[in-house]
């Protein structure tokens, strides 16, 4: 029976075929141009083509196999990247037909580096960051291919290359928004909204005349809208972070509350009687035994959180703030039409709530190591 990867294989070889002697490469000033008159695209037309026959019948293995799958799409995009620039061209169905065989022999790599077996935990954490990274790479040059090679107008959507252009022109204003936002806002907002859940948390937990009346007030908050909750919280606390920080705050105070209160109610009867014929009172129960329970659920609470509190700055910033920030930065060039610094500040949002969640999730391994979860992973 043919495996998934022979059957992408077949598609890769397949649209090697058509591109090498069905379909024309492109137009120039009207005149069809054949894949032929490329020298390179040819070469990587028929290695193509032999590859994917060489995967079909599994004569690749091992480590070629995998230096073949790395070396060949990628020297394939840049061929084809080069191919854009030449001027006064209409590409057509053969050179999309090699973007697609390119894409899908990646995608036969990331399947065979998906499948591998490894033998310590080093190496699974390599292949961990590494099958990420390879699709995020082909991600971004489909994304360059596709807009340049249909000569999408940048105002609509600007090719990679142009927000990196941008991204580093504009390193100074991008640290600048990113410390208001971020280091400002969003941290602060994000300690001062988990912590004081975390305290609301226990007293819930403690009295149950809390339960029945805070829970469903703190169902109330999460419901509210933060396109209306920022306004008001800039009317209140101002036009700098300390407003963006109480939306943040607003933004994060349920999430941590339910799942704080789910796990501290976690525990068994039987260990709890445990703990009781230990004649252990309330707080050593909770430290020793409830709290460490409920650090899967709490370290679930901080790492949504970390994503919700980025997107609540940013889009409280859009209703009044000093002229920095990630939120005025987007609105404001959103109106100049420059996308590309607009893209430029979506993508160091991303790093950073990439980057805050990664955190969360290191230190989450640290402290709760011993979970099932943990233990058969390794």
């Amino acid at each position: 029976m043919i495996s998934f990867r022979q059957s992408l294989a077949v598609l890769s070889g397949m649209l090697s075929l058509l591109a090498l002697f069905f379909f024309p490469l492109g137009e120039i000033n009207g005149e069809a141009i054949s894949l032929w008159d490329d020298s390179g695209l040819t070469a990587f037309a028929v290695v193509s083509l032999l590859a994917s026959i060489a995967v079909i019948l599994n004569l690749l293995r091992g480590l070629i196999a995998d230096l073949v799958m790395v070396i060949l799409p990628h020297v394939g995009a840049w061929i084809m990247l080069a191919r854009l620039d030449v001027a006064d061209q209409n590409l057509t169905s053969g050179f999309w037909c090699l973007v697609l065989s390119a894409w899908l022999m990646a995608w036969v790599l990331v399947d065979q580096l998906s499948a591998k077996k490894t033998k310590t935990p080093t190496a699974k954490r390599f292949y961990n960051i590494v099958v990420p990274v390879l699709f995020g790479v082909w991600l971004l040059l489909l994304w360059e291919l596709v807009v340049r090679g249909f000569q999408v107008p940048t105002v609509l959507l600007p090719p990679p290359s142009m927000i990196g252009a941008r991204f580093m022109a504009s390193t100074d204003i991008l640290w600048a928004d990113f410390q208001q936002t971020f280091l400002k806002a969003v941290l602060i907002g994000y300690v001062l909204g988990c912590g004081s859940a975390f305290i609301t948390a226990i007293l819930i937990d403690r009295s149950p005349f809390l339960q029945r009346g805070l829970l469903p007030i703190g169902n109330l908050v999460s419901a509210l809208p933060i396109i209306g909750v920022a306004p008001i919280m800039v009317m209140w606390f101002g036009f700098d972070w300390q407003s963006k920080a109480a939306v943040v705050i607003i933004m994060t105070f349920f999430p941590m509350l339910v799942n704080t209160v789910a796990g501290l109610s976690i525990t068994s009867s039987i260990e709890k009687d445990m703990m009781k014929t230990y004649a252990a009172s309330y707080w050593q129960s909770l430290i020793k035994l409830r709290l460490p329970s409920a650090l899967p659920f709490i370290f679930n609470a901080l790492k949504i959180n970390s994503t919700l509190a980025m997107i609540g700055a940013i889009v409280a910033e859009f209703f009044g703030t000093p002229i920095v920030g990630m939120g005025f930065r987007i609105s404001t060039e959103v109106g100049r039409m420059n996308v590309d610094m607009v893209w430029a500040e979506i993508a160091v949002a991303a790093l950073a709530g990439t980057a805050f969640y990664g955190i969360m999730n290191v230190i989450e391994r640290a402290c709760t190591f011993w979970h099932p979860s943990f233990r058969s992973s390794r």
